[in-house]
């Protein structure tokens, strides 16, 4: 890539637990689930161009809550594909943080995936040097790679097609408290029931809703909020929270319904990949 040439640029995709079940526990500790993935079209974006080392710069209405250190999940997976393809160069990664951080919509989880997408372009290396990094990122980490529509089991991390259907292009608004919520406190709060596994996504559930609900009480009120606007067809919340998502018979009837979200919280008005 010349010095002319435009960054390359990836979109993060925020991610949605239509449903969530927890089975129990796998042998090396992490919580057993079971779980449909779906994507918006809207979310974090990256760009990168071709420089001699790795490094990560950040922008956008959430930038002042990461770090642009080592730690980083994106300078995580840069690092691990450069070691797993043998890639000598580097690259300038800028971050556009738009999500909320630690709101169950995949956050570092899609951004550490974009740049694994991002740089395997760059390179012009192997996709699947990309996939062979992702699971040790992260349990979301390959369904975020993919950001297609998947079944997620194990810790969420085996991955079997799921097909949306007519909800493919269904406009949807995420709300969110602006209450960061990690996921290690949502889990280690989940009381150990084992109610039963994922058939149907609209019967199942999120069990991770009542703990979620428990740390972050607001939950309840985005929730009633959304459950109660003209259009709603569907509404939960997703992942270990605290953001919810509320699924609008039309694209009209979500508008209406972002353009009065309480100010006090954040939203982004989108549609299901």
């Amino acid at each position: 890539m010349s010095p002319e040439s435009p960054p390359a640029q990836e979109i993060a995709p925020a991610k949605l637990n239509l449903a969530l079940h927890v089975r129990g526990k796998l042998s090396d500790g992490r919580h057993a689930i079971e779980t449909l993935f779906a994507f918006c079209v809207d979310g974090d974006r990256l760009s990168a161009c071709a420089a001699d080392e790795l490094s990560l710069g950040i922008t956008g209405p959430f930038a002042s809550e990461l770090s642009e250190t080592e730690d980083n999940l994106v300078m995580t997976a840069a690092k691990a594909l450069a070691r797993t393809a043998g890639v000598r160069k580097g690259a300038a990664i800028t971050l556009d943080k738009r999500l909320p951080v630690a709101s169950g919509i995949g956050g570092g989880s899609a951004d550490a995936a974009a740049a694994l997408r991002l740089l395997t372009s760059l390179w012009r290396i192997d996709p699947n040097h990309a996939a062979a990094v992702a699971p040790g990122l992260g349990s979301d980490v390959p369904a975020c790679l993919l950001s297609l529509p998947s079944r997620g089991e194990g810790a969420g991390d085996q991955l079997l097609p799921f097909d949306i259907g007519e909800l493919s292009g269904s406009p949807v608004l995420l709300v969110n408290p602006r209450t960061p919520l990690p996921t290690s406190e949502v889990f280690a709060s989940w009381d150990g029931v084992d109610r039963g596994p994922l058939t149907d996504w609209r019967e199942g559930g999120n069990d991770l809703e009542e703990p979620a609900r428990t740390l972050v009480p607001q939950i309840d009120a985005v929730l009633a909020w959304l459950r109660d606007q003209q259009g709603v067809s569907f509404a939960r919340m997703s992942g270990s929270g605290a953001t919810c998502f509320a699924l609008f018979e039309t694209e009209q009837a979500r508008d209406g319904a972002a353009a009065r979200v309480s100010e006090e919280w954040w939203r982004l008005a989108t549609f299901l990949r």
